[in-house]
């Protein structure tokens, strides 16, 4: 691959105390939230879903649908937010591009042999660069999950700056698939990794292995990317994708964000969710924050 581009060592990862996280987890569940905050709060949640479809099945009709849906989550309630992006495959960049014309979606794309991530650098890169010239404002890259547990290190960090050159000017998110990486002293170690070789965010996983994102995952992520903003002054965005499929769970995690970043991190530029589910049950709540009765699923497009 060439000059290694940094040397990275573990010990420039602090250890994680387990316990410790899980017990801080479990805290921020305990948060109340007022029903005159819940609302905005549930707004903010559906504007940071990147609504997604990435099955072998995906067709042209599929995606423009999941785009009329970004764009009119529920046409009888006007207030609701548009979500942030679409992410799709690279060949369905340019249908989803189309569809979301003149709207301020972003069209995110998986590359880089995903899910795996097991193909050589030219094809990740060939991937990655059909999904830019495609359209993509966002691309969603795979580490080499097997490297990195063999401890190569350099490997990864250098192919996620390849990978983050060859994106332009598109954002970067660069997926751990936390499920795989077993512990969260690795989970530490991948997100420094990730960070310092140029993530515009750091994603926990591709949502085809279970566990996909979890509470104690994401905060020793939010913590990574708190040190190094303390350290540079350089903010970097979260992601946690897979799981998290009703609404009083992503208030959770807002809370998490703002109580570890601080409210800086409580926008769609800088948090996202990966989890389309998550989308109607976020329309029912606010249905029922309004009306007072709950909607039937029937009436949301099942994605």
């Amino acid at each position: 691959m060439g000059t290694t581009l940094y040397n990275y060592h573990p010990s420039s990862s602090p250890s994680i105390d387990q316990i410790g996280v899980e017990e801080r987890c479990a805290r921020f569940q305990t948060r109340s939230i007022k029903n005159s905050s819940k609302i905005g709060a549930l707004k903010l949640a559906m504007s940071m879903i990147d609504l997604t479809t990435l099955e072998g099945k995906d067709s042209e009709g599929k995606v423009k649908q999941l785009c009329y849906k970004a764009m009119h989550p529920h046409d009888a309630m006007p207030g609701v937010p548009q979500v942030a992006a679409v992410c799709v495959y690279p060949t369905m960049v340019k249908v989803a591009k189309t569809a979301l014309k003149g709207s301020k979606i972003n069209v995110a794309s998986v590359a880089t042999a995903f899910p795996s991530g097991l193909a050589p650098l030219k094809v990740k890169l060939d991937d990655t660069k059909f999904a830019v010239n495609e359209g993509a404002d966002e691309i969603d890259m795979v580490i080499s999950r097997g490297r990195f547990l063999q401890g190569d290190y350099n490997f990864v960090f250098d192919e996620i700056a390849t990978i983050k050159e060859a994106c332009g000017k598109a954002h970067l998110k660069v997926i751990l698939e936390t499920g795989e990486l077993c512990t969260l002293d690795n989970v530490r170690k991948a997100s420094d990794i990730a960070i310092l070789a140029g993530a515009d965010f750091i994603k926990t996983s591709t949502g085809k292995i279970q566990p996909a994102a979890t509470m104690p995952v994401t905060l020793v992520m939010l913590e990574a990317i708190r040190d190094y903003y303390y350290a540079t002054g350089k903010m970097i965005g979260m992601k946690p994708a897979g799981g998290i499929a009703n609404s009083k769970l992503a208030l959770h995690y807002l809370v998490m964000v703002k109580e570890t970043l601080g409210a800086a991190w409580l926008s769609p530029d800088w948090f996202r969710f990966g989890a389309s589910k998550l989308a109607n049950d976020i329309l029912m709540q606010l249905v029922k924050q309004e009306t007072g009765n709950y909607q039937s699923l029937n009436y949301f497009s099942n994605d």
